[in-house]
């Protein structure tokens, strides 16, 4: 249980006009009172709503707000109770809240408004070619003026500062408290479309007008784009795709949820130079932040409804969850990245009467072709979702377009213990789990890659059109204390070996400066004495050279076996004999050209720290606060990784950076990591000379100064 309190008085400019304020998300029980009164109940953490407090505004007296909040479990809202639910769903008021105020002729709240198919700005697109587009722009205006207005509403379609294509409505009039949707055509020639290869925005700006002047207005980024299954195959823009992708929890160590939209930004481009094109959002809607970020970086999406191994037969549930879909493709659906909607409840036994429900509210909110429910049960939606465990037990060829939803992780875990974690009998040995925290050692995080490699390379024996792996980082759960860890990244973002075995994936002519891509190599191996000596290299080339002191080993193609059959691109496996001290390189070649390097030194004795701030492609938003990692890495004397666990370090920092969590942090593999909480710059001159970090480790004392010039640079100890 939490409270949150704000008072604020209210400006005389706000008489007579609209008073939203909008809650992102609450979790998951939240009673809004405003001056003593409550004004709304609303059920579920994850998903926007908004309170109207225009006729409940003081004017001569300072207004107050509070929100009771209710995290405990809820039988309503689901899903299973934490102590056995297989992820945290945290607490709190963790997102955005905004105060909207609005001229009494405005344009509605998609949410607020509350209308099947309609509220605020909906665009689609019913023509779609490279030649010529057609978007449809549907916007709900309200008149809670005192009197008939007459307006139009004026479309204008912006890319890159360059006004594309303008059009109006024809004058219209709406009634004193009523609402009416204007539908606005533009027609695009030669348009830029949306895909994960070439994610092509516009911005779209809706104005409502009197009179040639503007009283409210709207902005929507938009994506060109069209969609379509042709014989089980997915289609984007008349191009046939395999989506490769992965799940993804949005918790981040120390603040759960509570996650900057810089920090969103950062995981979604993780994801993507990771390898993957496609994010199923699992188990529940996440921010719009990251919703934006990969509509930025072209990143297709299963967007979910909360669902995990629960279904409640009270009406009030199956109300709740319909709700909840209803809202979620409103909230939504002009983002496109946002193609798939999995309105159904995870691994939870469904009646066929809410299937059809669920599927009913996908298509009345979304009417038209370019939208596609998707469930895990092979009845009732347009779309099959299966995880690979449970199609070891009972695959059948599915009749519709069928879709991996998890694979790599449980069916080297606990497959038989079905749903049941809690009844664990005969697990895996630990070599042989794809659970394998970042220290785990080579030997570990080479079998936790290997199992990767089987479980993806086994997706394509069935007629699938995208797969996820479970899941991009390691994350906590209410059932166990110890994490989830089969991520190919840490639940602090560092790559584990399996990281740059799905990178290698991607295609090296896949070339993008939004993200690091092209062709690369790299050596899965710390390459120490205990290192086993068939060197694995994965890479995106045609062939590799590995070079031992200078020395080559051979020069070779992938090996196509039973776990690489049918990959994009198998690894390269080097068989040594013994183990010899110094340096590993690959080479990767392309046409019998060199187009990429990499090389591993055997370390020696720590002698050094570096200090590196992790920021990924924003150094920091300086509007508000952020989140970013700082990293604390351990050197020999020549600079080289010494990847060893369970070492201390003490971590101190200053000026605008905080740290969050424990100051006294452990390696894994030579790496610690602390969470820093950035405030917003106010003066950025001063600030700036300000922030720094410190951190002591093996006796050796470095500190890095923070600026947004520098937080991507390393800083080392001497």
């Amino acid at each position: 249980l939490s409270l949150y309190r704000k008072r604020f008085n209210a400006e005389p400019s706000w008489r007579g006009k609209r008073i939203w304020l909008r809650f992102e998300a609450a979790m998951n029980v939240a009673r809004v009172s405003m001056n003593g009164r409550e004004v709304l109940t609303h059920l579920g953490g994850y998903l926007p709503f908004v309170v109207d407090l225009s006729e409940r505004l003081r004017f001569d007296a300072p207004n107050e707000i509070v929100v009771w909040l209710d995290n405990r479990d809820n039988a309503i809202t689901g899903p299973k109770a934490l102590h056995v639910l297989d992820f945290n769903m945290y607490g709190g008021l963790y997102r955005d809240v905004t105060l909207l105020v609005k001229e009494p002729l405005h344009i509605t709240d998609e949410i607020l408004a509350n209308q099947r198919g309609g509220g605020g700005v909906f665009v689609t697109y019913p023509e779609v070619s490279r030649e010529r587009a057609k978007v449809d722009i549907k916007t709900q205006v309200r008149n809670d003026g005192r009197s008939t207005v007459i307006f139009r509403v004026a479309q204008a379609l912006w890319r890159d500062g360059r006004q594309i294509a303008t059009a109006s409505s024809s004058v219209l009039t709406v009634k004193q408290g009523a609402s009416v949707d204007v539908n606005v055509d533009l027609a695009v020639p030669q348009p830029q479309l949306w895909s994960p290869r070439s994610p092509s925005l516009y911005d779209l700006v809706s104005a409502v007008e009197i009179d040639g002047k503007v009283v409210d207005e709207r902005r929507t980024r938009i994506g060109i784009r069209r969609v379509e299954f042709a014989g089980g195959k997915f289609k984007l823009n008349g191009e046939e795709m395999f989506l490769r992708g992965v799940n993804r929890h949005q918790e981040h160590p120390y603040v759960g949820y509570a996650v900057s939209r810089a920090a969103d930004y950062r995981d979604a481009r993780r994801i993507k130079e990771a390898g993957f094109d496609f994010v199923r959002l699992s188990h529940y809607p996440q921010s719009t932040y990251f919703m934006a970020a990969a509509d930025e970086l072209g990143l297709v999406l299963l967007n979910s409804v909360l669902g995990w191994q629960f279904y409640n037969d009270d009406p009030r549930f199956e109300q709740q969850v319909v709700q909840t879909c209803r809202d979620l493709v409103r909230r939504d659906r002009n983002h496109p990245s946002s193609i798939l909607w999995e309105c159904s409840l995870n691994e939870s036994q469904m009646p066929k009467a809410l299937v059809q429900k669920f599927q009913r509210a996908v298509h009345e909110e979304y009417p038209g072709d370019q939208a596609f429910s998707a469930g895990w049960q092979n009845d009732g939606y347009d779309i099959y979702i299966q995880a690979r465990q449970h199609r070891i037990e009972h695959y059948q060829p599915p009749d519709r377009p069928y879709l991996v939803s998890e694979y790599g992780d449980w069916e080297y875990y606990a497959l038989n213990a079905g749903f049941h974690q809690q009844a664990w009998a005969n697990l895996q040995p630990d070599a042989r789990t794809s659970r394998q925290l970042l220290s785990a050692g080579e030997a570990r995080l080479l079998q936790q890659a290997t199992n990767n490699q089987e479980a993806h390379n086994d997706n394509f024996n069935v007629p699938a059109f995208a797969d996820a792996y479970w899941a991009m980082f390691d994350y906590n759960r209410g059932y166990a204390e110890d994490l989830e860890a089969s991520g190919p990244m840490s639940l602090e973002r560092v790559p584990k070996f399996s990281y740059y075995f799905f990178r290698s994936q991607r295609d090296a002519d896949e070339v993008s400066p939004l993200y690091s891509s092209g062709p690369e190599v790299f050596i899965a191996s710390y390459w120490q004495p205990d290192s086993t000596t068939d060197v694995r290299v994965y890479g995106n080339v045609e062939e590799v050279e590995l070079l031992l002191n200078g020395r080559s080993i051979g020069r070779q193609r992938p090996e196509r076996d039973r776990i690489s059959s049918h990959l994009r691109h198998p690894p390269f496996t080097f068989k040594l004999g013994k183990f010899e001290a110094g340096e590993l390189q690959a080479v990767g070649y392309i046409g019998g050209r060199s187009v990429a390097r990499h090389r591993v030194v055997t370390p020696e004795a720590v002698e050094r720290v570096a200090i590196e701030f992790d920021t990924v492609g924003i150094c920091t938003d300086a509007e508000r606060a952020d989140q970013i990692f700082v990293r604390a890495t351990l050197l020999d004397a020549n600079g080289r990784v010494v990847p060893v666990s369970g070492r201390e370090v003490d971590f101190t920092s200053q000026g605008r950076l905080a740290l969050v969590g424990p100051t006294k942090l452990l390696t894994e593999a030579g790496i610690a990591t602390a969470l820093l909480q950035v405030r917003a710059t106010i003066d950025k001159k001063d600030h700036s000379r300000q922030a720094s970090v410190s951190v002591i480790a093996a006796g050796q004392r470095a500190t890095a100064i923070f600026s947004e010039t520098s937080c991507r640079s390393v800083f080392i100890s001497r």
